[in-house]
């Protein structure tokens, strides 16, 4: 069993940064791809940054500029650096892994339990 483990939320003036980071904790499921997607109330869920299988990097074009995500696979960790942020990025920022089980050599993707990012204004 893999758990994605995220931490870093919190509340930011607007202009200011904060730092997410992700952790799978567990054994028996290989990796392809991790990121960082966000949901606000209403909305649909929406990617933000991720890596995909070949190694390339999406950001979603409203946090261009200003958001960096980063890895480390040695940890099978990801970060959101969040720079310059406005009371739109305000949302609960949920961390992504896709890859395949060991046990069932089955595809599957994984969420972490969200966390909460507020910008005041």
């Amino acid at each position: 069993q893999v758990q994605l483990v995220e931490s870093g939320g919190g509340l930011v003036q607007a202009g200011g940064s904060l730092r997410l980071s992700c952790v799978a904790s567990g054994s028996g499921f290989s990796i392809h791809f991790m990121g960082w997607f966000r949901q606000t109330p209403g909305k649909q869920r929406e990617l933000v940054a991720t890596f995909n299988s070949g190694g390339n990097i999406n950001y979603v074009e409203s946090v261009k500029g200003r958001f960096t995500i980063s890895r480390d696979n040695a940890k099978n960790a990801v970060y959101l650096q969040m720079n310059s942020l406005t009371a739109e990025d305000t949302a609960v920022y949920y961390c992504n892994a896709g890859g395949v089980e060991q046990l069932t050599m089955k595809y599957s993707e994984l969420w972490g339990q969200g966390t909460l990012v507020t910008v005041s204004s």
